[in-house]
């Protein structure tokens, strides 16, 4: 991992929940990981890589170790890549696009589907304002399943065991064992336990 400076700092006040002024130091550090970032998933998506190969490329991306149970099929992209936490057996499937900034962590036995959107990031809704960034962390419980093209917003806590229908967008909190599906999610069942 490169050293980026102001990287702790700037770790510390995203999961804070700290807005992260426009044009600022922090912001500058935000980039710099974003670069790296870049690189790495240029290296994961540009060729063949083994499985082993990209839980190497995502520890990397993380800067922490992923599990070895941990699989992901490319191509795969994170606007910053520090801010990611996988429990065991989660698989992400390809296409997957994660804006981390605020934090995202999936739970062990999750499954995300093909071209999952995960952001945890709002820029200012005051126009000269509109450069800075509000953080706010997405956490998706135990055994998730995310059926293709979900987006899932800000601030969005996903219950254990919850089905988020194909298509979705998840603007609020999934309770455990829901089935959500729609523009936005709404829950329409509740998943079989077993």
């Amino acid at each position: 991992m490169a050293d980026i400076e102001g990287l702790d700092t700037l770790l510390a006040a995203l999961n804070a929940g700290e807005t992260i002024p426009g044009g600022s130091p922090l912001h500058a550090a935000m980039h710099a990981a974003s670069q790296e970032s870049l690189r790495i998933t240029a290296e994961l998506n540009g060729r063949y890589n083994s499985p082993e190969q990209v839980r190497a490329l995502m520890s990397e991306l993380t800067g922490r170790e992923v599990p070895e149970s941990f699989q992901l099929f490319p191509p795969f992209s994170a606007d910053f890549g520090k801010n990611i936490q996988f429990g065991e057996d989660v698989f992400v499937n390809s296409g997957c696009r994660f804006q981390d900034q605020g934090g995202i962590e999936i739970g062990a036995g999750s499954l995300i589907g093909h071209n999952a959107v995960i952001t945890t990031l709002n820029h200012d809704m005051v126009p000269s304002r509109r450069a800075d960034m509000q953080p706010a962390r997405v956490v998706i419980g135990k055994g998730v399943w995310f059926g293709a093209n979900v987006t899932v917003l800000p601030g969005v806590t996903i219950g254990d065991g919850a089905v988020v229908g194909a298509g979705a967008v998840v603007t609020k909190d999934v309770p455990t064992d829901a089935v959500v599906v729609g523009v936005p999610a709404k829950q329409i069942a509740t998943a079989p336990q077993g």
